[in-house]
């Protein structure tokens, strides 16, 4: 199998992990290195929130192993505010705040839709079609950035690369088949998102890789995955992987942190061994 499984959390920073997932004493600059020397993977959601800076996308690379992986996730005023119309600037900036400083260890780019916004075959073509599919053009859509930008831009493509997106839908208009084959023309993963049915879940496959995001079993960012249904997720990964699909795996049940554990015993189940020897103890 060339494929890879790659299970770890959505975001690290949350004060209720303090003392429970992360050791009491440890440094709140230091939890990013603790995490990343258990888990091979996160979720940056920091970038949905607002644009980063370039100095942080490489701290963030320093401060976890080489073989780290950080999935991206895409800015709100593109698909909250702006509903991903006349985009074109926003995603050049967002491009431009420093996600190429990531260089190998940037992952997936996730692009999470609010569930008031139903099903366009248009709207989402036009998206598609903006976004970049290589480092080398991400850089190139970096440059057309506008003075909305905080800082410095980084606009170096690095080794040239591929880039993958994935698309999380909440409108139940997106459980058709012609939004499944419109993603899977453009090569966009659709999100398995388990949310404790406030919306859709798909397991369509329409990429290389399938994204999924675990949002909590019966209360949504909450509550927790018991043994039985870990291991029917489990069983989901490993048919995606025998099919040699990359799997990308985050739990985002952390309001009573229940998402480390989660994903620790998640890996556990699927005989990963994702901790490596380092550690940050203080």
């Amino acid at each position: 199998m060339t494929a890879d499984i790659r299970i770890g959390t959505s975001g690290w920073r949350y004060g209720p992990w303090r003392g429970k997932f992360y050791p009491k004493g440890l440094v709140q600059r230091r939890e990013l290195e603790y995490l990343s020397h258990r888990f091979n993977t996160a979720e940056l959601n920091g970038s949905f929130y607002s644009l980063q800076r370039p100095e942080r996308y490489r701290t963030w690379f320093t401060e976890t192993p080489d073989d780290f992986v950080f999935a991206v996730k895409g800015g709100r005023f593109i698909t909250h505010m702006k509903q991903l119309r006349d985009v074109r600037t926003p995603l050049a900036n967002f491009f431009a705040s420093g996600v190429l400083a990531l260089g190998h260890k940037l992952g997936p780019f996730l692009w999470q839709l609010p569930p008031r916004l139903a099903f366009d075959a248009e709207r989402l073509t036009e998206f598609f079609d903006q976004l970049p599919r290589t480092t080398r053009a991400a850089a190139a859509l970096a440059k057309e950035h506008d003075d909305k930008l905080k800082g410095e831009a980084h606009t170096s493509p690095g080794r040239n690369r591929t880039l993958r997106h994935a698309l999380e839908v909440r409108h139940p208009s997106f459980e058709s088949d012609e939004a499944v084959e419109l993603l899977r023309k453009h090569k966009i993963g659709l999100v398995v998102a388990d949310s404790a049915g406030n919306w859709p879940l798909m397991e369509d496959v329409t990429a290389d890789f399938v994204y999924v995001r675990l949002h909590g079993d019966e209360e949504l960012y909450a509550s927790g995955y018991s043994e039985k249904v870990l291991k029917q997720w489990a069983t989901k990964v490993r048919a995606w992987h025998r099919k040699d699909l990359d799997v990308y795996v985050y739990f985002d049940n952390d309001i009573k942190v229940k998402a480390p554990g989660d994903a620790t015993h998640l890996g556990d189940l699927l005989g990963l061994d994702l901790t490596t020897p380092e550690q940050a103890t203080d």
